[in-house]
């Protein structure tokens, strides 16, 4: 079972899938790049990628948290980087 809830373009040739998933009865959010596969429309998992388990999403979400500060405050990234597409 898996639910994808994003994508985000890498690269001209890559795809990170953002994903819900099920392994041996424990929930997990998936980061996994996905290659065009044989048919149109067809993305292909590859190895390159993390699964974190579902509890660990608080953590991650307040390192996200930290990186986007540091991002801002080295000037790698502006904060109208940062808001929604209307």
């Amino acid at each position: 079972m898996s639910e994808v809830i994003s994508r985000v373009p890498k690269n001209a040739r890559e795809v990170l899938f953002l994903s819900l998933s099920e392994f041996k009865g424990h929930r997990l959010i998936d980061f996994r790049v996905h290659v065009p596969g044989d048919k149109e429309e067809e993305w292909v998992p590859t190895k390159k990628g993390v699964s974190l388990a579902v509890g660990l999403y608080p953590a991650f979400k307040q390192a996200l948290a930290q990186l986007e500060a540091a991002l801002l405050e080295q000037g790698l990234l502006d904060p109208e980087d940062l808001e929604s597409p209307q």
